[in-house]
């Protein structure tokens, strides 16, 4: 099976992790050790010791362990830009474009063959639990200025494009994916972590809450925008 190659920011790395076994390396058991471990937890060290290597190699790609979580979730942004390109290629109705992206948002994820480097299982975990470190942070409008945050941006606006074509009355079709693309990953961690904070059944098996997760994205967009 071919295999694809997602083009990413180059402010995210110092030298594309793409373009060598080292690189490629470095990303696959990133995911693993955060995943294992937490954010928190992770430092270059453990991965050299993991991957055989120095911290200084893993330096030549990376400037700091922050620059490879962004590195990380701004992939997994385009990768469901990507899936979402893909799912709606054929499709003309702006509303069928709009529920079939809100379910591959919402959907469990599984890894995906034609990018063989990537447990996008794993980094799925990774972005419930850590992706608000990426911005919340002190150095958020730099990072903004280098273009760090071009994948999330470019999703959103693919989305709220579809609610522009659904209704161009709309007022707020940004603001509203944003938050759906927040809330759809947040309310699986409180599903799981804070159930206080989530209507997802409780009962019911958590492979579940992806369905419960989709019907809750689509009733709140869709009655948003047709209100």
């Amino acid at each position: 099976m071919a295999t694809l190659r997602l083009i990413m920011n180059h402010n995210l790395f110092l030298r594309d992790p793409q373009e060598t076994n080292l690189g490629r390396k470095i990303i696959e058991d990133t995911i693993a050790l955060i995943d294992e471990l937490g954010f928190e937890k992770f430092t270059f060290k453990k991965l050299a010791e993991r991957i055989n290597s120095t911290e200084a190699s893993i330096y030549r790609y990376f400037e700091n362990k922050h620059k490879l979580l962004v590195y990380l979730i701004a992939w997994y942004w385009n990768w469901l830009e990507y899936k979402i390109d893909f799912g709606t290629q054929n499709v003309q109705e702006p509303q069928k474009k709009l529920e079939i992206a809100l379910g591959i948002i919402a959907e469990k994820k599984v890894k995906d063959p034609f990018f063989p480097q990537i447990d996008e299982e794993a980094l799925y975990r990774i972005v419930i639990a850590e992706s608000d470190k990426t911005y919340l942070t002190k150095q958020v409008d730099e990072d903004n200025k280098e273009g760090l945050f071009r994948g999330f941006k470019s999703l959103c606006k693919k989305i709220a494009s579809f609610i522009k074509e659904i209704n161009p009355e709309f007022k707020y079709p940004h603001s509203l994916i944003s938050t759906v693309l927040e809330a759809g990953h947040q309310q699986l961690f409180f599903a799981k972590h804070l159930p206080a904070l989530s209507d997802f059944s409780t009962s019911r098996n958590p492979a579940q809450w992806h369905d419960d997760n989709e019907d809750f994205l689509k009733e709140l967009v869709f009655n948003m925008i047709s209100a």
